[in-house]
């Protein structure tokens, strides 16, 4: 009888025992695991912040780029203007040209309009030609501005290493958790209930395994450079701009053309990095939301 009784209450503590383990398990799945939606929302906010400076960016840096072709497009028509109001006549403006040129100034004689005099015409087309240069200069600046915006955003908007060791930490005490229901649902120390939370609770925050925390790293440090390039491409066709459209330049109209042109390729550069960088910063968006969801299922399950 005695032996019987000593059997049984074994049996019970074991089991108490076993209970109690599966329970201070959860509860340290619970304490390693909570908090981390918390932060990556954080992140996502920053990102979506940072994508939509970036895209600003790019719009701004297309719009010098346009102004500056259409700049381009003017300053020919003065080029011509010029030739044709010191020359003799038509002719004699050919022989200077190349044969791209020649083309243009063929075309351009097409439609030209002989009613008004040169002077005015190339006055009007002058005034265009600064206001174009000033509309250039000052998209350029705003592009600038949006690109070292999204570096300081990207280069800031990181996983940190408390967390990325929160997430190996939370990875762990599941597996734990795993060993430990096994353990109970063997020697059947568990209700079904409780094995059953504490699968789904292993279910969703063994998901932690299979997302790259890393990558959303990865993806800040590459806008953040990118945006560093098109901030410093940014600065440079500004100040390129702001030189070529001055009144107090001294320089040749060949000199003129080729800094137009300068200054035209940097705008290009700094909305293409502009727009790099706005695509780098919505996968690194989609990344955050990967993880989120993760967090989010296991967060979940632990309530």
């Amino acid at each position: 009888m005695r032996t019987s009784l000593v059997v049984l209450l074994s049996l019970f503590v074991g089991a108490a025992h076993a209970t109690t383990d599966l329970s201070s398990a959860i509860e340290n799945v619970r304490a390693t695991c909570g908090g981390i939606s918390a932060e990556l929302s954080d992140l996502k906010v920053k990102a979506g912040i940072a994508t939509g400076v970036s895209a600003a960016g790019a719009v701004t840096g297309g719009v010098a780029l346009g102004t500056g072709i259409a700049k381009a497009k003017v300053d020919a028509k003065i080029m011509w203007e010029e030739l044709l109001k010191n020359a003799e006549n038509n002719n004699a403006v050919l022989p200077s040209l190349n044969e791209s040129e020649k083309a243009e100034f063929e075309k351009y004689l097409e439609e030209y309009d002989s009613s008004v005099d040169a002077k005015t015409k190339i006055s009007k087309l002058n005034e265009k030609s600064t206001k174009l240069g000033n509309i250039r200069t000052g998209t350029m600046a705003a592009s600038t501005a949006t690109n070292i915006a999204s570096a300081v955003l990207a280069g800031t908007n990181r996983v940190k290493g408390d967390l990325k060791q929160q997430i190996d930490a939370c990875l762990e005490s599941v597996r734990v958790l795993s060993d430990i229901r096994m353990q109970a649902r063997i020697d059947g120390s568990a209700t079904g209930e409780e094995l059953s939370n504490a699968e789904n609770i292993v279910r969703a925050c063994e998901e932690w395994a299979t997302v790259d925390i890393s990558s959303i790293n990865k993806k800040a440090k590459g806008a953040a450079i990118t945006s560093g390039i098109g901030a410093g491409m940014g600065a440079a066709g500004t100040a390129t701009s702001a030189i070529v459209n001055s009144d107090k330049k001294d320089f040749d109209s060949d000199k003129e053309k080729k800094l137009n042109m300068a200054s035209n390729v940097l705008a290009g550069g700094t909305a293409a990095a502009s727009l790099t960088s706005a695509i780098l910063n919505g996968t690194q968006i989609k990344a955050i939301k990967r993880a989120a969801a993760v967090a989010d299922e296991c967060e979940g399950a632990l309530n």
